[in-house]
């Protein structure tokens, strides 16, 4: 089916917690939900290990490339279509206006070079997931591996992290979260971890985002076949050196924080998102709009699968931030940012922000991955 009902929050019980409870608001007025386009990318060099560059699948014309510096303009994301109309609780479609969506383009500054070679010191990561106050089930689930070499193949380091949030009722989202999740993991781990480890030729393998991909495409044809009527969203980032890959579906986010500023790099696959790009909506209205919870896109949902995706160099001590929505919706984006550069360590910035999501009310599971990048240097 095209459209996903995503299942609310439990809610909250006086003597007993009733699996049957729905989630709460995806969307809060105070939170700019503006798509973001990725920075500009610089032109993978001529590798030390064997990777190929990636290219970016995009329907935009071919980038023009900056002669005197190298550095390729904008890597601009796939650009959305329609979603079909949404269906109500009642089962009956409700087609959102057809005004034409306006796209706010934004210029960024040139991204830092890549880093392929081996960096001095160790990306490092935390990873926490929480039931929340008012579930008594945790659907979230997650995977987080890092790996550091220190070999004569001066090899650079390698990541991967994965949040999903399964929706389906009953047993249904934390089996469709953790078979998307488990599929993502063994895919890329046999396609990209073990070939590394190999030191195998880059003309011989995927490269990693056509890996990413295809192990999405994998994992939401396992969902569909296991967990019939369940369903996932699903964000996923590999990290080679300084860049990252990733690919996404739903609303669970991804952020970027570096130089005091915090960015949204992944859009929230709602239609009540999709309504306030299209100017059919103001966030102030979207706050109580009725259907403000439904997914036009998720793993588990339709068999031709559609992943936003995109390549973005991460500058020196930078923090990757991937969570579900029980985390954002109850912590503002200028919060996540204080707490992840006041935390003395990746796992202390999750700890304290579930902890903090909990205090303010934990109405839906909370789930939430850290990765820092190391300081800059490489040998």
């Amino acid at each position: 089916m095209s459209f996903l009902r995503k299942i609310l929050g439990r809610s909250s019980q006086e003597s007993g917690r009733s699996a049957t409870s729905r989630r709460t608001s995806h969307v809060t007025p105070s939170r700019s939900q503006q798509p973001v386009d990725p920075t500009p990318e610089a032109p993978l060099p001529a590798l030390e290990t064997p990777l190929a560059p990636e290219p970016v699948e995009t329907e935009e014309p071919e980038p023009e490339v900056v002669a005197d510096s190298g550095v390729e303009a904008p890597i601009v994301g796939e650009p959305e279509a329609e979603p079909p109309p949404a269906i109500t609780d009642a089962g009956e479609p409700q087609t959102p206006a057809t005004k034409s969506p306006r796209v706010s383009k934004r210029a960024m500054p040139p991204a830092p070079k890549p880093i392929l070679t081996r960096q001095r010191q160790a990306l490092t990561y935390g990873i926490a997931s929480d039931v929340g106050l008012l579930r008594n089930n945790n659907e979230d689930a997650c995977f987080g591996m890092q790996w550091h070499s220190i070999t004569v193949d001066n090899r650079p380091d390698f990541g991967f992290f994965v949040v999903a949030d399964g929706m389906g009722g009953h047993l249904d989202g934390e089996r469709a979260a953790g078979i998307a999740v488990q599929t993502l993991a063994a895919e890329m781990l046999a396609k990209i971890y073990v070939p590394l480890l190999r030191n195998f030729s880059a003309g011989d393998s995927p490269t990693v985002l056509e890996a990413l991909v295809a192990a999405s495409e994998k994992a939401n044809m396992a969902v569909i076949k296991e967990v019939p009527g369940g369903g996932t969203t699903l964000s996923a980032v590999a990290i080679i050196g300084n860049l990252a890959y990733l690919v996404h579906v739903g609303d669970s986010r991804a952020y970027l924080i570096h130089d005091d500023k915090i960015e949204q790099l992944t859009t929230d696959h709602t239609l009540v998102q999709r309504l306030i790009e299209m100017n059919e909506l103001t966030p102030e209205e979207a706050e109580n709009y009725p259907q403000k919870n439904v997914l036009y896109r998720a793993i588990g949902q339709n068999e031709n699968l559609k992943m936003e995706r995109l390549v973005r160099a991460l500058p020196p001590s930078s923090q990757v931030l991937v969570c579900t929505d029980g985390l954002w919706d109850m912590i503002d984006d200028d919060m996540i940012k204080t707490v992840a550069q006041e935390a003395a360590s990746p796992q202390e910035t999750c700890d304290r922000l579930v902890s903090l999501a909990n205090d303010r009310g934990g109405v839906d599971n909370i789930s939430v991955i850290v990765l820092k990048v190391p300081g800059g240097g490489s040998d």
